[in-house]
Parts: C-alpha cells; sequence; structure tokens
C-alpha cells in the first residue's frame, strides 16, 4: 500500500450504455468513488477521478436488435441519460468519457499493437460456436446454456450470474443462440490470446503476498480462487461487427474483445482530461508516487485484478492498482436487481418521485452499502433512515442552531464567554472525529465513516439538549452567548464533514451558514473558508461577528403514502414478469381416444354456494348440470366469495365418482384454469344459447 502519494487516479467502472443506471450501481461503485474523491479533494490532494461509457461489444448490439435501431442509437440514448443521472446525482467525475470517442479507438487500438509487437500475445486457431441460420459466430452473450458447474440453464456464455462463475461459450452444456434460438455449431477462426499463465507468479506475489493484508476479503479471496485454480490464456479479439478493429494484418471482421477494450478507457479517460486542462496525463498513470484504485461492483473482480494488471504489466510503462476494493450486490426488497426484468430504483425515475432529494438517496444507500456481502434495498428503510436519522438527527440539531442564532442575535455569532469542562470537552471530541471519519475513509468502509459522521450531529444535539439554552436565555443570557457558539462550531465541522456523503447538503449549509470549503464555494458578501483539516486544528471555524443567513429546511419527512407508492410499483413490475415469463405446463402422457371419451362434460349453473364450515378453502355448491340437481365441494374459496358466483355458468364434469369430504358428498366436479398470474379462472362456454345438460366433446 502507497504511503503519502503525491497524487491519486481514481476510476469508476464503465457503465453500459444499454440501459439508464440504477441504485444498485450507485451504491456498489458511483457513490463509494465519488465520496472517496470529495474526501481527497477536501485534504487539498491531487486527484484525476476518471469513468465513462462502455459503448462497445455484444450488450450493446442485442439492445440493438431488440429495439430495431443501430448500434450508435442506443449509444447515443444511454449515454445522455447515464450522464445526466451522474450530473444530477453529484458524482463529481474529473471527466466522464465514451469509448466510442476517437482518443479511446487510437489508445486502444495502440495498447494492442504495443503488446502485438513485443509477441505478448497467442495467435491460434480455434473452434468457436457458429450460428448458421444467422451466419455469424456467437459472442459471448449471444448464447446460453447450461453452466457447467452449477447446473444454472440459463447461463451466458462468458459468466454464469447464478454461481459467479466466468466460463467460454464452449463450456456450456446445450448451448442455444439467442439469435434464433438454433443449437450452434463448431466452426474454425482465427484469435489473439492473452497468456495470463505467464502472469501467475507475478499475480501470486503482487497479490496473494503483497496486499494480503489491505485488499478487501470478498476481493482477496475471489482472487485466490481463480490464481489457485490455474490462469489460463484469454481472448482479446471477438468475431463481431460492432467495436474496434484489431490492428493488425489478417484480422479482418475482428474487433477487440471489450474486457481487452474497456478498462483502457480509464487511460483514455485521462488523455482526454489532461487535453481539455492542459496537464500531462502520464504521471496519473506511470509514475511510482501516484495512488491508482478501482472502483468495481464483484462481478468485474477478475477483469480488474487478473486481466487488466496483466495486460499493464504486459505493456511495461505503467502502475498497477494499489487497491481495487470491490462491493458486493445491492438487492431490491429481497430479490436480485434485473434491468431486463425492470426490477430496479432508476436513478432519472427516483429524482422525479423525489425531486431535490439526492443526499436522502445517497445516504440511504451508504448506510447500507454491500461493501463485504450482498444487502437488500427496502422502501422502508429508506424512510426509515430518512424521518429517524437525517431528519430527526442531523436536520434537527442544524435547524435548531440556526434558528436559535437567528432569534437570540439576529443571525450574528456571538462572542463566547469563558468555556465551562462541557464546552472544552464537546469542542475537543469534535476535533478528534475528522481523523476517526478519515481513517474509515481511507480503509474503504464508508458505511462506517457515515455513521461516525452522524455522530457528529448526535454530539450537537446532545450538548443542545444537555445545555438546554433556550431555558438559561432568561436566567444567563452570557452563558447563552457561549452555548450558541460551541453549537455553532459543530454545525460549521458538519458543513465540512458532511461534502463527500452528502453534497446537496453541505451546499445548502454553506449557503445558510455563509462559509466555504474547497468544493462548496458559494458567492455571499462575506465568507469563512473551512477545510478539513481545520476541523482537527481549529476550535474556531465560525468566528465571532460572523453573520450567518436564514434557516433553510436540510430534509423533510417522507410519509407512509409516497413508500406505499413505490412498493406497488415495484409489485405491479412482479406480476408483469410473473406473466411475462409464465410457461404453460408440458404436455402430459399421451391417452386414447377412449380415454377421452369417457368423461361426461356438460354445462351447468351454480345456484347455491356456501363455505364449508372450519375449511378455508372449500366451497359447498349446489349445480343445475340439466340432468339433475347437484352437490358439488370444490377448493376455490380462498379466490371466490360464495355470494358472488351464484348464477355463474361452469363447466361440469359429471360422471366423476362421487368423495366424500368433511362430511359431504362430493358429485363431480367444476373445471377451473390458472392464469399467467396464478388466479383461477372459470372454464365456461362463451355463447348465448348454450343450456344446461349440453355437452362437451
Amino acid at each position: 500500500m502507497l504511503q503519502n502519494p503525491k497524487r491519486y487516479t481514481i476510476t469508476a467502472a464503465l457503465p453500459y450504455t444499454n440501459g439508464p443506471i440504477h441504485i444498485g450501481h450507485l451504491a456498489g461503485v458511483y457513490v463509494p468513488s465519488d465520496i472517496y474523491s470529495r474526501y481527497l479533494r477536501l485534504q487539498g490532494r491531487d486527484v484525476l477521478f476518471v469513468c465513462g461509457s462502455d459503448e462497445h461489444g455484444v450488450a450493446i448490439s442485442m439492445k440493438a436488435k431488440k429495439e430495431g435501431v443501430t448500434p450508435q442509437e442506443v449509444i447515443d440514448k444511454y449515454d445522455g441519460i447515464i450522464r445526466k443521472s451522474f450530473s444530477d446525482f453529484g458524482i463529481s467525475f474529473d471527466n466522464y468519457s465514451r469509448t466510442s470517442a476517437k482518443v479511446h479507438h487510437d489508445t486502444a487500438s495502440e495498447f494492442f499493437r504495443t503488446l502485438y509487437d513485443k509477441g505478448d500475445f497467442i495467435e491460434e486457431v480455434t473452434e468457436q460456436l457458429y450460428d448458421a441460420k444467422a451466419d455469424q459466430f456467437l459472442a459471448d452473450r449471444f448464447v446460453v446454456g447450461t453452466c457447467p458447474k452449477c447446473g444454472n440453464e440459463e447461463a451466458y456464455g462468458d459468466q454464469c450470474e447464478k454461481c459467479g462463475s466466468t466460463l467460454n461459450a464452449t463450456d456450456l452444456i446445450n448451448p442455444k443462440s439467442t439469435i434464433t434460438g438454433e443449437t450452434p455449431i463448431l466452426k474454425s477462426t482465427k484469435h489473439w490470446f492473452l497468456p495470463l499463465d505467464r502472469y501467475e507468479d507475478f499475480l501470486k506475489e503482487w497479490i496473494l503476498v503483497g496486499h494480503k493484508n489491505d485488499w478487501k476479503p470478498n476481493v482477496y479471496g475471489q482472487v485466490k480462487s481463480w490464481i489457485d485454480g490455474g490462469l489460463e490464456p484469454r481472448a482479446v479479439t471477438r468475431d463481431l461487427d460492432w467495436g474496434i478493429d484489431v490492428p493488425v494484418e489478417g484480422a479482418e471482421g475482428k474487433k477487440l474483445y471489450v474486457w481487452f477494450d474497456a478498462p483502457i478507457g480509464y487511460i483514455s479517460s485521462s488523455k482526454e482530461w489532461a487535453a481539455r486542462e492542459g496537464k500531462d496525463w502520464e504521471p496519473y498513470w506511470k509514475d511510482q508516487d501516484t495512488k491508482l484504485v478501482h472502483f468495481i461492483g464483484k462481478d468485474n473482480i477478475v477483469f480488474h485484478c487478473i486481466i487488466f494488471p496483466a495486460m499493464l504489466k504486459a505493456e511495461g510503462s505503467y502502475i498497477l492498482p494499489d487497491n481495487v476494493p470491490a462491493n458486493e450486490f445491492l438487492n431490491l426488497e429481497g430479490n436480485k436487481l434485473s434491468t431486463s426484468k425492470n426490477w430496479a430504483v432508476w436513478l432519472h425515475e427516483y429524482l422525479e418521485e423525489f425531486p431535490n432529494q439526492q443526499d436522502v438517496l445517497r445516504y440511504a444507500l451508504t448506510s447500507n452499502a454491500p461493501e463485504t456481502k450482498d444487502n437488500d434495498f427496502t422502501w422502508k428503510d429508506f424512510q426509515s433512515r430518512n424521518n429517524n436519522e437525517l431528519v430527526a438527527i442531523f436536520g434537527n440539531f442544524i435547524n435548531r442552531v440556526v434558528v436559535l442564532t437567528n432569534k437570540y442575535y439576529e443571525g450574528i455569532v456571538p462572542t463566547p464567554n469563558e468555556l465551562s469542562e462541557v464546552d472544552e470537552a464537546t469542542l475537543t471530541e469534535l476535533k478528534a472525529y475528522p481523523a476517526v471519519i478519515s481513517s474509515s475513509i481511507e480503509r474503504y468502509r464508508f458505511r462506517e465513516a457515515l455513521s461516525e459522521l452522524m455522530n457528529v450531529a448526535r454530539l450537537g444535539n446532545k450538548y443542545l439538549a444537555d445545555e438546554e439554552p433556550w431555558k438559561m436565555v432568561k436566567t444567563d443570557p452570557a452563558r447563552v452567548q457561549t452555548q450558541m457558539y460551541v453549537a455553532l462550531q459543530i454545525a460549521a465541522a458538519l458543513q465540512v464533514l458532511c461534502e463527500p456523503f452528502l453534497p446537496f447538503t453541505a451546499a445548502k449549509l454553506s449557503k445558510t451558514l455563509r462559509v466555504e470549503t474547497l468544493q462548496c464555494n458559494v458567492s455571499t458578501e462575506k465568507t469563512t473558508k473551512t477545510t478539513w483539516n481545520d476541523v482537527a486544528a481549529n476550535s474556531d471555524l465560525i468566528s465571532a461577528g460572523h453573520q450567518i443567513g436564514e434557516a433553510e429546511l436540510l430534509f423533510s419527512k417522507i410519509e407512509d403514502e409516497e413508500i406505499q407508492k413505490q412498493i406497488d410499483k415495484l409489485e405491479a413490475t412482479k406480476k408483469s414478469n410473473e406473466v411475462d415469463s409464465f410457461l404453460a405446463m408440458p404436455q402430459k402422457e399421451l391417452i386414447q381416444f377412449d380415454d377421452f371419451a369417457k368423461m361426461d362434460i356438460r354445462v351447468g349453473t351454480i345456484l347455491e354456494a356456501e363455505k364449508m364450515p372450519k375449511a378455508n378453502k372449500l366451497l359447498i355448491l349446489k349445480i343445475d348440470t340439466g340432468i339433475d340437481v347437484r352437490t358439488i365441494v370444490s377448493g376455490i374459496a380462498e379466490s371466490f366469495k360464495p355470494e358472488d358466483i351464484i348464477g355463474k355458468r361452469v363447466t361440469v364434469l359429471v360422471n366423476l365418482a362421487p368423495r366424500n369430504l368433511r362430511g359431504v358428498e362430493s358429485q363431480g366436479m367444476i373445471l377451473m384454469a390458472n392464469n399467467a398470474e396464478g388466479k383461477l379462472v372459470f372454464v365456461n362456454p362463451d355463447t348465448d344459447g348454450v343450456g344446461n345438460g349440453e355437452t362437451i366433446n
């Protein structure tokens, strides 16, 4: 682990431009990386925070085919949506680029060519899956089949999303083309491979020895499992029609594999930033005094901890990542987030329904971040964290301090008198928090860091509750001056310390207190500039005589109705998915005509209906079958009320042998169907003029 680096290069995983951004992306990658970057900037560090849209690969081609548009139309549409979402949520990239940009095509091609010229690739003719009907080779995501490791029947050709195993398409059992549904054949094709096995010793030394104690256990464990299992050559080219051309002779029609191309996007984004800002990009990637940190989700660990480092090592002039603090997955209301099934909270939709409440979501996601294990986002927890923590603790403290300062002193910070032991202890405790929060952030424990931030607000609330300036103002106004001065120091500290986590709240506080930080520059007639280190070193963060502004509501209570609306929205999605994924039961064994002819099925009408005593599922029905009126006991009581089905036309199997059910003889069976939503539906004639007793044959 690099100590006291001169600069930081921070990358956030490039999002695929085949759909919008949802809360899983925000929780797993973009909020943690933004917290880290903002924190470092508040300390005056040299930070380059880059990302960009990942616009190549099979996911884009699949989306284009599905929507009947070109890949370019897909990437342009979603790049715009993604950029706006990041901007709306305050993700403070220094540069957000695109892998379709010329600077990226040039950088990726040059990188490939460098390794090619050094002889680092293996050129092989191999057999790949080919869809004869579509007349094309099948890239990884155009193939589904049974995972050879866990038996999942819907594994993709590059990865099983159930067990997390990385696969080759040819590993799948019973593969099918997602384009035509046909079983693919094997066909020879030439590709270039990066021989990862050559880098096993380097990776063992660098990761398993060098980062045993500072990388997260979930990351270290996955990497160790991969290395212990033995590394094999990995293809860096694909037979595709969308992507970056392989820049060598004999590679016509082939593109760079997206997982070779995409991480180079961090470098090309850095180049784009440097060209715009008039800076040199190379120190941020090639100077040993630079700390490189990749923020990713757990599904990208192998690429950022094994494949990309092997690429950088092969090239020879680049630094290696100091840390890869990958998060696990965030689930939604007990189910896995799914873009294809619309089981998600989309950021652009969230802001339509919770306008100006970006920090509430940032807070809820950080409080419940999946740092070492999968976690679950629920709307009830979101509401609770807002109402019971942000409103009741943070917002309550700030509101009381600002309101009382304006009430007692017309918004001017009072001059303190002699500090009591309580005052001294409170200010001493306040000074300790920057180091505590820093320690958590620098170990990538953002949940822990946020909890400590809230403890600063709790410190302020406790101080006011114990001191009760609203009572003492009548008997000892001189003492109240000191109390309010101390409380204002806590408020000023919160404005600085909350900025990495709650940037919009920090900006509001900056305006209210009329103070500035390195990232919250608010133009006012009279301002005070405060830094992260000032909170630890200075007891006079906001000086006597300084004029503050009026109180502004930082957070508002979220009502049950708003949350129920979101829960209902998800329930509607769940029902829609159930309908879309409904599969008819397989055909039963063949029967002979004589078997069917034995059944006497008639049209009937329900004359009476009542619940079976002490039975939740059974109704006792009197049915006119046209040949008689008979009693039939039916298990439909959980789906229908007796009074609602009297007069209902039904289809009855009348020659079913009688059966005694709870002391009532049932003389037949009514026919029902289950619809896609699992509800019972009567099977009855839809034509008028069909009388009771008519046979169905």
